[in-house]
C-alpha cells in the first residue's frame, strides 16, 4: 500500500516535472520571440535617431541672442529627430493662395516673377546669417475663411487638390524647396479640417499651418472678430503630425501657428512638444516696425514655445510711417532671432 502511494506520487511528480517543463519550454519560447520582438523594434526605433545634440545646443543658444531672462531658449525641450529642418536652417517662404492676388505674394504674381522675387529675399538672408542655410519654402492656404456659408454652413473654402498640386509643382521650380498648407478653420474645427489634406501631409516636404484668427469656436462669422485656438488643440495636432511622422518613417513636420494677440493663443505652457514636430509661433501682426516689435515681445518672446517666426507684409507694413520694410538685419536682432520669414 505504502508502496503504491511512493509510486503513485513519484508518477505525480514526474508528470508534475514534466508538464512544468513543457510550460517552461514554451514560455522560453514566448520569451525569446518576444525578446527578438523587443530587439527588432529596438533597431526599429534607433533608425530613427535624434539630431546632433551638442550641435542643436549650440544652435538653440545662439538664437536666444544673448536673453538673460531665463525664457529663451525654451527649457526641457525634446531633441527632434535626425532630418530636422529647424534650428539647422532657417525657412524663407512666401505666403498666398493661387486664387487672391490680394491674400499673398505666392498668389499675386506668375510662378517665374515670384521665384525671382523670393530668391532676392533668400540671397540677402544668406548675406546677412551665412551661418544659417535658408531652406525655400511656399506658405499655401489650403482653406480659406470665406464670407458665404457654403453647401456646410461653415464658412470655409477649401482648395481642390487640383490647387494643391499645383502649388507642389510651382514648388518643384527650386530643387528642395518645401510646402505649407495653411488652414483657417472658420466655423469647422482641426480636428475635422486635418483630414481633407492627410495625404499632402504624408509626403516629406509637405507641413503645415494653422490660423488661430480664423478658428471661430463661439460660431462668430470669421472676419467679425479674431478667433482662438488653446493648447489642447495645438496638441490634438502635434499627436496627429507626430502620428504620420512615426508611420511614415518621415523627418519632423515643422507646425506654423499664426499669432498677434494673447487670446489666440491659449494656455501656452500646456503646449506639448515632441520630437517629431517642431513648432512655430509665428508673428503675425501688421504695421510699422515699432507696433510690430512691440507684438513679437509680448506674445511670442513672452510666452516661450519652440521657435519663433516673422511675417512681413509687403503692403499692409508701408501703410503708417516709417513707410518701410523691417530688414532681414534689424529681425537679426530680436530675442530670439526668428527661424521662420514669411512674406505676404
Amino acid at each position: 500500500m505504502k508502496l503504491t502511494k511512493i509510486a503513485g506520487a513519484v508518477l505525480i511528480g514526474i508528470a508534475t516535472i514534466s508538464t512544468f517543463a513543457y510550460c517552461t519550454s514554451d514560455a522560453k519560447k514566448a520569451g525569446d520571440k518576444k525578446a527578438a520582438n523587443d530587439t527588432t523594434k529596438v533597431e526599429e526605433e534607433n533608425l530613427r535617431a535624434p539630431v546632433d545634440t551638442a550641435k542643436y545646443d549650440q544652435i538653440i543658444k545662439k538664437l536666444a541672442n544673448g536673453d538673460t531672462t531665463g525664457k529663451w531658449p525654451v527649457k526641457n525641450q525634446p531633441y527632434p529627430l535626425d532630418g530636422a529642418i529647424l534650428p539647422f536652417k532657417r525657412i524663407v517662404v512666401y505666403y498666398g493662395n493661387l486664387h487672391s492676388k490680394k491674400m499673398g505674394a505666392l498668389g499675386e504674381y506668375a510662378p517665374k516673377e515670384m521665384w525671382s522675387r523670393l530668391n532676392k529675399e533668400i540671397k540677402h538672408w544668406e548675406k546677412v546669417d551665412p551661418s544659417t542655410p535658408v531652406q525655400a519654402g511656399l506658405h499655401y492656404i489650403a482653406a480659406v475663411a470665406s464670407g458665404t456659408p457654403g453647401k456646410d454652413g461653415k464658412y470655409i473654402n477649401r482648395m481642390g487638390n487640383k490647387q494643391i498640386d499645383s502649388v507642389l509643382k510651382i514648388a518643384k521650380m527650386r530643387p528642395n524647396t518645401i510646402v505649407f498648407l495653411d488652414l483657417q478653420v472658420a466655423l469647422s474645427n482641426i480636428k475635422a479640417e486635418l483630414p481633407h489634406i492627410a495625404k499632402y501631409l504624408e509626403m516629406p516636404n509637405v507641413h503645415l499651418g494653422i490660423d488661430p484668427e480664423f478658428s471661430m469656436k463661439d460660431g462668430s462669422l470669421p472676419g467679425k472678430k479674431i478667433g482662438t485656438y488653446d493648447a489642447a488643440d495645438l496638441n490634438y495636432v502635434t499627436g496627429y503630425l507626430a502620428d504620420i511622422v512615426k508611420k511614415h518613417n518621415l523627418t519632423p513636420k515643422v507646425f506654423v501657428v499664426h499669432r498677434f494677440t494673447k487670446k489666440m493663443v491659449t494656455n501656452y505652457k500646456s503646449i506639448k512638444l515632441r520630437p517629431e514636430v517642431q513648432i512655430v509661433m509665428h508673428m503675425d501682426g501688421w504695421g510699422e516696425p515699432d507696433l510690430k516689435l512691440g507684438t513679437y515681445r509680448h506674445f511670442i518672446f513672452g510666452e516661450p514655445v519652440q521657435f519663433t517666426g516673422f511675417k512681413l507684409f509687403y503692403k499692409n507694413d508701408l501703410k503708417k510711417a516709417p513707410n518701410r520694410l523691417m530688414t532681414p538685419e534689424e529681425l537679426m536682432k530680436l530675442k530670439p532671432i526668428p527661424s521662420y520669414i514669411q512674406y505676404q
